[in-house]
């Protein structure tokens, strides 16, 4: 067994500074990293098992070791072997006191789940995070959470860094999300399993289903039913979690980069192999189609629950629409790049109902709609939305002497090298570093599709 990988720091303390060029076709086939929602869940739920579970395809980015590190911080044993991941859970109920702060580096997935998982367990935990992090917004989570009996102190506006005390045991709640948010939904699911009695979400506008498919995989009394347009999700706690093996297919927010670069880029033929295509995750692909993106699903078959296909992608001439609002959050972490799409078709993208974008890791809006203006975009910037009006499929101008600012956001990075591939003169990016936090090998990956 392989020793367990040193912790990754998160000061970002050398900028790194780069230029993508333009760039010929992307041809022949690659392979995405794991999927990084199903991996944080991956390891939470094996850490919450009695026994050994295995999980192979991880995602080996900052993000989801800041979620091992903290939880081998309360307990669970966690090591790579080989090219998988085994995690020695402790058990519902078992998570120990942490010695020191955990620290959650940019991950805000990280840091709302595992508040949940606290919220429940008879310890107290600090919580901190990187500046980008430091910055969003936690309230979301602390008010549920804090019905069922945890009690908080965080920084002035409810952010990090910030203490918890969990409460055992905790109160069952029916909780109605305000917003659409996968990741409240799921703290407070992850807080029931520890809950005696039934905790239950109502959601009135579907987002990812993740942590329903692999709690239910991990053994947990959960049902969803669908009554008065709104979904109910009900967990019986306290659950006993059974180990499990574990493929994660591949991230399909991290497919979209390359599906969008190979939509733009001329004479591309590109396949991208074992991409996750859950309902709920699959917006990007969609919308590329409405736009005119030749999308070809090949191989659709299941991986661990979950639906999974090879796509290979072409190059097509696309054409600006209106996005349906009620797509967001199948695709909310996928809007930056869909940015670039826009600015590469014809005629007029119109994107509204993003809201959320402005309290990501950085604001999505404001910093997709400088970054693509730099390169000689026309858009104009609503409170909930980019209107881009696209080039034609003509090359973008690119910013031959300036310099995009990615606010430390590793999709705005990654969604400006896809216009850098589109462009004439090139995109250069102020810092690649937070790349590594979600997709450590994309800068190879590009550059071994377009060679």
């Amino acid at each position: 067994m392989c020793a367990v990988k040193a912790p990754p720091s998160y000061g970002y303390a050398f900028v790194t500074a780069h230029r993508f060029l333009p760039s010929g076709p992307l041809t022949g086939r690659i392979r995405v990293p794991g999927d990084k929602s199903i991996s944080h869940r991956a390891l939470m739920f094996g850490a919450l098992a009695v026994g050994r579970s295995r999980i192979s395809g991880l995602l080996e980015g900052e993000d989801v070791l800041a979620t091992a590190a903290a939880l081998r911080a309360m307990g669970a044993r966690i090591e790579r072997s080989g090219d998988d991941w085994v995690v020695d859970g402790v058990g519902v109920g078992g998570l120990l006191q942490p010695e020191q702060a955990l620290d959650m580096g940019n991950s805000g997935t990280s840091t709302r789940l595992l508040m949940g998982l606290v919220a429940s367990h008879g310890i107290t935990a600090a919580f901190t995070g990187d500046a980008s992090l430091s910055k969003r917004p936690m309230g979301r989570v602390i008010d549920p959470l804090s019905t069922m009996g945890a009690s908080f102190t965080p920084s002035p506006g409810g952010t990090l860094p910030l203490v918890m005390e969990g409460m055992q045991p905790a109160v069952p709640v029916t909780y109605r999300l305000p917003v659409a948010s996968a990741q409240v939904k799921s703290a407070v699911l992850l807080a029931g399993l520890n809950t005696p009695g039934i905790t239950t979400v109502l959601e009135p506008v579907p987002t990812r289903d993740h942590t329903e498919r692999m709690l239910r995989g991990f053994g947990a009394e959960l049902t969803v039913e669908e009554a008065d347009g709104e979904r109910i999700i009900r967990i019986h706690g306290p659950a006993d979690l059974h180990p499990c093996d574990i493929t994660v297919p591949g991230d399909p927010s991290s497919a979209a980069f390359f599906a969008v670069a190979a939509s733009v880029v001329p004479g591309s033929d590109l396949v991208i192999e074992n991409v996750g295509l859950n309902p709920t995750r699959d917006g990007i692909f969609r919308v590329l189609g409405q736009m005119g993106s030749d999308i070809e699903k090949l191989d659709e078959r299941e991986v661990g629950g979950e639906p999974v296909a090879d796509l290979r992608v072409r190059h097509a001439k696309l054409k600006g629409i209106k996005v349906d609002p009620a797509i967001a959050p199948s695709m909310i972490d996928e809007f930056p790049v869909l940015f670039v799409a826009a600015a590469m078709a014809e005629g007029t993208t119109v994107t509204s109902g993003l809201d959320e974008l402005r309290v990501k890791e950085s604001d999505r809006l404001f910093a997709m709609a400088a970054a693509l203006m730099a390169a000689g975009v026309t858009l104009e910037e609503r409170e909930d939305g980019l209107v881009i009006t696209g080039s034609g499929g003509e090359p973008l101008r690119g910013t031959a002497n300036a310099r995009v600012a990615t606010h430390l956001d590793h999709r705005i990075a990654m969604s400006m090298a896809v216009a850098g591939l589109a462009s004439r003169h090139g995109v250069e990016i102020d810092d690649i570093e937070p790349i590594a936090t979600s997709f450590p090998n994309f800068t190879a990956l590009l550059d071994a599709a377009a060679s």
